[in-house]
This record gives structure tokens, C-alpha cells and sequence, in this order.
């Protein structure tokens, strides 16, 4: 078996943990680059991160967090900075954005904010001028000329996945010595409505200041146990004293700086939800608080291989790009908690719905985009959704056993979540996922350990969504509670494809559903009454990773049987799903096997050429229609549906938008069948048109095909993960 090298930091990291505390583990198989590699300078607000919130509720109207955040190391809690100008948010960071479990909410609009006071009056933080709020690959950072020789830096970084750590220097750049006290100052935000209105509670701790969570069980809007806490400590003595929803915390002695010299005020800020958690956090935090430069060192050397990987092989006016999409996931990241039981990257923590859960196919390309910058947290994204894998003794679903839910959250149904979702499964992608990623890693016990799985992944497919066992299969819904109509169970297969409302799965176009079963007359669950490409494709792709898998782990057999598997799959779909006279790959009807080229062409036609199961002459044709105007070929390259379809709508998330994964499909098939020149063209105007990639505005969801106009949830994960390897015009289809 072959493991990489430890790196410089994961032994900084073992040794702070013989002193009772944790950093991030160090991506797999590389040191840390040399300083002069991350040029911080050139990444500084990559991404606005500058807002400060005037109400509680995060969303607006479309249930979205207009002003950006930061989070690393997996914490559920996040910050921005000030905007210029705005003298009353001077001196903290705007804040924290917390997660209620599946909800984001703002605690305050700064809830500290330190204040620096001489000779008993309270020094103006702009007396020298305009401050500097900054945002760098790992930290944001805030920098106040106080006029007369002082000068204060604030810096904030995650030091473990619970706790922040801000250091504020102070230094004293004159010829005279100063006596300077420090105070902090913070308001709670509260919720307008009840339950959560009442939910927050402050209180004076010995070493700063604690705000207790209620019990809140709503189930669509804020979800508490009533054990969470977020929790301000000093490393220095304090008072702190509190007045209703306000406190106000100071130093107990004051601190004298000569000319030349500087001091730090160091604290952190923790978000922990039980009372198991707050405890280990509690030594984990003296540990920080002890040796604060050994943990913004680490943290530094971290984000500096993150970056150097990231940016690897990437044209140097496309680099920010990258540093944006890095920072986008790791701002994602959430540790283990709750139901979900390994770290993973959630779609968005702008987006009220994307906050507190994974999905399936997102994980699997958010792991392939993360790996190439750490492996092990794209490692522990795939066992956060295997983990949940149906198996045979499932006492509410044993017909379902090797399935993979779509959706799992911080609440299992038991607990009283309403987001988990296993009412249907998303495509099979996960042999791809955990082929790249063990690429990055050489971790050959995890491929060991998730060969089984896959297997039986794929068994699930066969068994349970192939209705008439001709070797191609359809997307459909799971015997659930859910699913109890013919209407819910189409809602449902369509959600499967991760096309929600693509044209092809229309009612009125005659999709419906028909139901499944053993040979003993067990329900299994129901298929749509067509075979569509894009899975069948996707499994085609999905047999070949498995028969490479099983080569690597010396299962010859079995690799055989799996590449045999693959070939019979590509044929199939090659043979039956491709129409000559269009020139482009479509479902077929599950009963009469007639194409249904009359719902129009989407681009699901286009990942046969991805998964390298169209032929030469069909690759040939595709490709004319890819690169037509009139097609796919729009200002912004590869709408869900082609412009010529009657059924295109720029603005309708699945029947015309442009998401980036589809894209990078549609990319990697051109570049496989040997039309990189059309690839290198239509990435160039997709990253040229698609708003904000080139500036400082947030990856987004999905954009107009027509305008580039951004779409839907900004920050989003999956269009990071898979712009990585576009901007560097590298591994696309292997």
C-alpha cells in the first residue's frame, strides 16, 4: 500500500495534539510551499466578503444571503467584513453567521468589537485615516491607523472546526511609550418572530462572554437542542458585564507599549452544540489560546498548499478564479455533526436550503474538484454519503439495500428533520468520484473499502430501476412514505436524474411512472416510463471505474466482468438512444424503445461523449450541434436545453440555465473525441461571459445562457468543484 509522507504540518498538528488540541489534518502527499509561492497579495478579495447584517434572518425573498461569508476547517459558524465607510461596524467582524442545524442565522451584526481606550477615553479607530478590510486566502483582516504612532491589525482565522481565533495587534510605531486598556462591546440580532426570537440568551463567563440556544424544533426554519452555545474566551483576564441583549467586556490591567514594540489581545470565538462538544472545545481552546502563532502558522502553511495546488497548471489570469472557487468550498465545509457523521461540503451556505445537508451527486463532484487540493476531506466527503448506504437489514427499506440517498442533514426523520430526503437516490457517479480521488491520495485502503460499496451501488440500479431488465435503466422513485401518488413518484424520479424540471419529465409530455417488483411480487419502487441517457451513460462510465478499481486492488475477474459490463452498456446506449437524423442522443420510450426526440434536445444528449460511449461518426455529429448558436453555443456555452427547443426558458433552472457541471461534461466529451480547439474556445467564453467569475462576484449556481446573468444560489459548491479542472483545461472525461 502506498502512503504519502508526512508533511511538516501534519507534524505541527501531531504535536499540538499531544498538547490537548487539534489542527486540520494536512492535505495528503505534499508539504507546504515556500511563502513566496502563495503571493497573497495577488488573491485579496478574490470574492466580496464585505457586508455587515442589519436583521437576523439571512434571506431575502429567495431565501439567499446576499453578503458573502468565510468559514474553514468544517465550522458552522462564519464571518464577513465591514464595508468601508461604515464607521459604526469599525473594530470586529461582521457576525458570525451561525447554522441552527439546518438554518444559517445571524447572532449580530458584530458581536465583538474592540475598542482601545487611553488615559480613560476611547481612541477613534479612523483618526488616521480610512481602515483596510481584507480578505486573504485563510483570514480576513482588518487594518486601523489610529493616528499619533498607533496602529491596530485584526486578523481572523479558524483554528480548529469550532473556534475562530482573531489576534489584534496593537503597535506602537511612536517615540513614546503608551498605556492602552481594551474593551469589546456586542448586541445580539434577535429573530422577529417567535419561537427563535427568544431562542438566544446572553451571559458573563469568566473569560468573556456566552450566548445559550434554546430548544427550537421548527422544522422549516430554526432547529435547536437547546445545548448549543456560542462562546467568546479571552487569553487574558476580563470583565465582562451584560445589559439585556448587550455586553461589554474589558481588560483588567492595562497594557504598556514602548516605541517599536506591539502587543496581541488574543480570544476565540466557538460554536458547539452539545454539551460533549463544548467541553472538548474548551481544552482544545485553552491549547489555542496558548500557542496562538503556532496555530496561525499551521493555518497559514495550509492555506499556502491549498492555493499552490490549486493553482497549479492554471493560466496565471484565470488564477484568481481558482483562489475563488477554493475559498467557495472550504467556506462549504462542514464537520462531522449531528446525522452526519464524516466531514463534507454542503452546496451553499448562502442558500437556506443548502446549509445543514449533502447530496449525493453533488458530493461525488465536489470530492473529484476538493481532491485536488486535499484529498483527505474529499475522502471524507464520500463516506459521509456512504456511510447512510441502504443495507439488507434496513429495517424501514431492505429492498433498497446498496442504494445511496439523495440527500442526508444534520436530522434523520427520527430526529424530526423535514430536508433528509430518501425518497429517491441521484445519478451514479460515485466509482468516477472515488477513482479521482484516490489518484490524488494512493489510498488504497480506501478504495479497498469502498469497492464493496460501489458494487453494490450498482447492484441497486439494476435490481430496483431496470423494469424490463433489458440492461438499461430509469430514473424513479423509492417505496416511500412520500411517494404517494403517481404525481409524487414522478416528482420524485425526476429529482433522481438531478434535473428537477427538465422538459424531458414532464406529465404532459406522457412521462409517467410504473411500478417495480421481485420476483416473489416484492415492491421495489418505480421507474419513469422511459430509459434515460444520461444514467445509462453514467453507468457505462460508472463499470469501467469499477473494473479499474478491481484491477488496482488485484481482482482481475472481476475487473474483467465489469469492463464486460461496461461494453455491453455503451453498446446499448450507443445502438438504441442515438437518432442519425438529429444528430444527438435522447430517452427512449420504456415500452416501444422509440426515441423521444419530439421533447427536443437537452444536453444530457452530450454525455455520451464525456463517458466515451458514443461512437466516432455520432461524436462527429454532437459535436456540430455543441458548437451551433442556434444550439449550445450561446454567449454563455451549454444551456440544460438547446436554444432551438420550444421548451428553452433562459431562466428556468433546468430547461435552459447553464450549470457548470453539465458544462464540464460537455467540454471534457469534446476534448476526448479529439476537438480541443472547439473546447479551449467555448471554455473561453463561458469563463469570459459567466457573470462574476472573472471579478470578485460568488460562483453561482447556474447562469443565463443568453446574458450570463447570474442565477439562483450564489457560492456554490459543485460549479467550484468542476471549474477547477476547466480553468486549467485538464482532466476532464479520466
Amino acid at each position: 500500500m502506498t502512503r504519502p509522507r508526512r508533511s511538516p504540518l501534519a507534524l505541527l498538528a501531531a504535536l499540538l495534539l499531544a498538547g490537548g488540541a487539534t489542527l486540520a489534518p494536512a492535505p495528503a502527499g505534499a508539504a507546504a510551499p515556500a511563502p513566496e509561492a502563495f503571493r497573497a497579495s495577488g488573491y485579496a478579495d478574490v470574492l466580496d466578503l464585505h457586508g455587515t447584517p442589519t436583521a437576523a434572518l439571512p434571506s431575502d425573498d429567495n431565501n439567499t444571503n446576499r453578503i458573502n461569508v468565510f468559514a474553514d476547517q468544517g465550522a458552522w459558524h462564519a464571518y464577513s467584513l465591514p464595508k468601508a465607510g461604515d464607521p459604526g461596524a469599525y473594530g470586529g467582524f461582521s457576525g458570525p453567521l451561525y447554522i441552527a442545524q439546518e438554518y444559517p442565522w445571524w447572532l449580530s451584526a458584530s458581536f465583538s468589537r474592540i475598542r482601545l481606550t487611553e488615559d480613560g477615553h476611547t481612541l477613534d479607530l479612523a483618526a488616521g485615516g480610512a481602515p483596510r478590510f481584507t480578505s486573504l486566502p485563510g483570514r480576513l483582516v482588518q487594518s486601523y491607523d489610529l493616528g499619533r504612532g498607533l496602529r491596530l491589525t485584526l486578523t481572523l482565522r479558524f483554528a480548529t472546526n469550532r473556534s475562530a481565533l482573531i489576534r489584534a495587534e496593537v503597535r506602537n510605531t511612536g517615540t513614546t511609550p503608551r498605556a492602552l486598556g481594551a474593551e469589546w462591546t456586542g448586541s445580539l440580532l434577535r429573530p422577529d418572530k417567535a419561537p427563535m426570537r427568544d431562542a438566544p440568551s446572553l451571559a458573563a463567563t469568566a473569560n468573556g462572554v456566552g450566548v445559550d440556544l434554546a430548544k427550537v424544533r421548527e422544522t422549516w426554519d430554526y432547529l435547536t437542542d437547546g445545548t448549543e452555545r456560542f462562546e467568546i474566551t479571552h487569553a487574558k483576564p476580563v470583565r465582562t458585564t451584560v445589559d439585556g441583549d448587550s455586553y461589554r467586556t474589558k481588560t483588567t490591567a492595562p497594557v504598556t507599549l514602548a516605541p517599536g514594540s506591539a502587543h496581541h489581545f488574543d480570544w476565540t470565538e466557538s460554536y458547539t452544540f452539545t454539551a460533549e462538544e463544548r467541553a472538548s472545545e474548551s481544552r482544545r481552546v485553552r491549547a489555542v489560546l496558548a500557542r496562538p502563532q503556532a496555530y496561525t502558522s499551521a493555518t497559514d502553511a495550509r492555506w499556502r498548499g491549498y492555493v499552490a495546488r490549486v493553482i497549479r497548471g492554471v493560466p496565471a489570469d484565470r488564477r484568481r478564479t481558482a483562489v475563488k472557487c477554493l475559498q467557495t468550498l472550504v467556506t462549504n465545509w462542514r464537520s462531522a455533526a449531528g446525522e452526519l457523521k464524516h466531514d463534507g461540503i454542503t452546496p451553499s451556505i448562502s442558500y437556506k436550503w443548502f446549509t445543514g445537508g449533502l447530496w449525493a451527486w453533488d458530493t461525488w463532484k465536489q470530492a473529484v474538484g476538493t481532491a485536488r487540493f486535499d484529498p483527505a476531506l474529499a475522502t471524507s466527503q464520500l463516506r459521509s454519503m456512504f456511510h447512510w448506504q441502504i443495507t439488507a437489514d434496513s429495517k424501514t427499506r431492505p429492498q433498497d439495500a446498496g442504494m445511496i440517498p439523495d440527500v442526508v442533514f444534520y436530522n434523520d426523520p427520527e430526529r424530526g428533520g423535514g430536508n433528509w430526503n430518501e425518497r429517491n437516490s441521484k445519478p451514479p457517479l460515485a466509482s468516477w468520484a472515488v477513482w479521482k480521488v484516490f489518484r490524488k491520495s494512493g489510498d488504497r485502503t480506501f478504495l479497498r473499502e469502498m469497492y464493496p460499496k460501489l458494487a453494490a451501488y450498482q447492484a441497486w440500479w439494476y435490481r430496483n430501476r431496470d423494469h424490463d431488465r433489458d440492461g438499461l435503466a430509469e430514473y424513479g422513485a423509492t417505496v416511500d412514505p412520500a411517494n404517494d401518488s403517481a404525481e409524487e413518484r414522478r416528482l420524485a424520479a425526476a429529482w433522481e436524474s438531478g434535473m428537477d424540471n427538465a422538459p424531458r419529465f414532464d406529465a404532459d409530455l406522457g412521462t409517467s411512472v410504473v411500478a417495480n417488483h421481485a420476483a416473489d411480487g416484492t415492491l421495489l419502487g418505480y421507474s419513469l416510463t422511459q430509459e434515460s441517457v444520461d444514467l445509462n451513460a453514467y453507468l457505462a462510465l460508472d463499470q469501467a471505474y469499477l473494473a479499474r478499481i478491481a484491477k488496482a486492488l488485484g481482482k482481475s475477474s472481476d475487473a474483467k466482468h465489469w469492463q464486460q459490463r461496461a461494453d455491453a452498456t455503451h453498446t446499448a446506449v450507443r445502438r438504441q438512444m442515438y437518432d442519425p437524423d438529429g444528430g444527438w442522443f435522447h430517452d427512449i420510450d420504456l415500452s416501444t424503445g422509440t426515441r423521444l426526440t419530439s421533447r427536443g434536445r437537452g444536453v444530457e444528449g452530450a454525455v455520451p461523449l464525456w463517458t466515451g460511449t458514443a461512437s466516432r461518426a455520432q461524436a462527429r455529429a454532437v459535436r456540430a450541434r455543441l458548437t451551433d448558436p442556434a444550439e449550445f453555443a450561446t454567449t454563455v456555452p451549454f444551456p440544460t436545453v438547446a436554444k432551438s427547443s420550444p421548451y428553452f426558458d433562459a431562466k428556468d433552472y433546468w430547461r435552459g440555465p447553464v450549470w457548470l457541471d453539465q458544462a464540464y461534461f460537455a467540454l471534457g466529451g469534446l476534448r476526448r473525441y479529439g476537438y480541443g480547439n472547439d473546447a479551449d474556445a467555448l471554455t473561453d467564453r463561458l469563463l469570459a461571459n459567466a457573470s462574476g467569475l472573472s471579478g470578485n462576484g460568488p460562483v453561482m449556481e447556474n447562469y443565463n445562457p443568453l446574458t450570463g446573468g447570474a442565477l439562483n444560489s450564489p457560492n456554490f459548491s459543485w460549479s467550484a468543484a468542476l471549474l477547477l479542472p476547466l480553468l486549467s483545461r485538464s482532466d476532464h472525461s479520466r
